[in-house]
């Protein structure tokens, strides 16, 4: 399976690399439509904290470069699961500022634009799918589980034994004082 889960990283990884890229290089032609999105961002950052960013520009500079940074871990098998779930994330604002098919009134347009939204969809699918791989491996949460649960069994093996133990010692004690001498 390793060899499929590494193809499919790649493959899945194509796409944020080249796209980060070229977000990073040439910011201008997507600001108008990323300005959409970040106009309504833009409050809820400022409340977070002052010092984030909030034009549009630096924001898709931003998503550029999570996307290929993102990209290139997914794709060379380094922090995968986070790198997938950073990637999904980059994913909302991209295809709600992208592709806003509800907005469109041709037909044709529409349909393109509903395309490339469901597309997106799918990477994102893809993309929590890899956050959740565990190639193959128990997640933490299956290994606590089982961990406390070896863990329980081996205390009531050792109760049982101990009550044994002490019903043996008992019997061999009423034993013993019927013993002559």
């Amino acid at each position: 399976m390793r060899p499929v889960r590494t193809a499919a990283r790649a493959l899945l990884s194509g796409i944020f690399v080249a796209s980060g890229a070229r977000a990073l290089a040439d910011p201008e032609q997507l600001v108008p439509r990323a300005k959409v999105v970040t106009d309504r961002v833009a409050p809820l950052l400022e409340r977070v904290d002052p010092r984030i960013p909030t034009e549009a520009r630096t924001l898709v500079q931003l998503n550029g470069a999570m996307q290929v940074a993102g990209g290139l871990l997914l794709a060379t098998g380094h922090f995968t699961r986070a790198a997938a779930a950073v990637l999904a994330g980059t994913m909302v604002p991209t295809t709600l500022a992208g592709h806003p098919f509800w907005t469109y009134e041709d037909p044709a347009e529409r349909r393109v634009h509903q395309v490339q939204f469901l597309k997106n969809l799918g990477l994102v699918g893809g993309l929590l799918f890899a956050a959740v791989d565990t190639r193959g491996r128990p997640g933490l949460r299956y290994r606590t589980s089982h961990f406390v649960g070896n863990r329980r069994r081996a205390l009531g093996r050792t109760v049982r034994t101990v009550r044994r133990d002490a019903r043996i010692a008992v019997k061999s004690a009423a034993a013993a004082r019927n013993l002559p001498g």
